[in-house]
């Protein structure tokens, strides 16, 4: 669905169907204030490039809101896990490079 960005993302809802106006990130969950979701956070949020780069399914993607500095704006921060390699994924855009290895050319 796409996001108040404008951006597809499989983890955003919105419940627009007879005037309801219902919206959450489905990644990000029911998470007391501050750190809950809001709709802003959409347009700085990694997940769809992240989803857009790599769509393995072995990866798990888990995000936090943080706050950078006090009184700044809050971000998503996104970690990631390789159920297949069973590590934690360093960079979520590349993979584990266990999954999807490089073909010989491109080493």
């Amino acid at each position: 669905m796409k996001t108040p960005a404008g951006v597809e993302c499989q983890y955003f809802y919105g419940d627009y169907y007879r005037g309801r106006d219902h919206e959450e990130c489905r990644l990000i969950g029911q998470v007391a204030p501050p750190h809950n979701w809001t709709r802003d956070l959409c347009r700085t949020c990694p997940v769809p490039e992240i989803q857009r780069a790599n769509a393995c399914q072995f990866m798990i993607l888990h995000a936090t809101v943080k706050r950078s500095f006090p009184r700044l704006g809050r971000r998503v921060q996104v970690s990631a896990y390789c159920t297949k390699a069973e590590r934690k994924v360093d960079v979520p855009e590349i993979g584990c490079g266990i999954c999807h290895p490089l073909p010989p050319p491109f080493l």
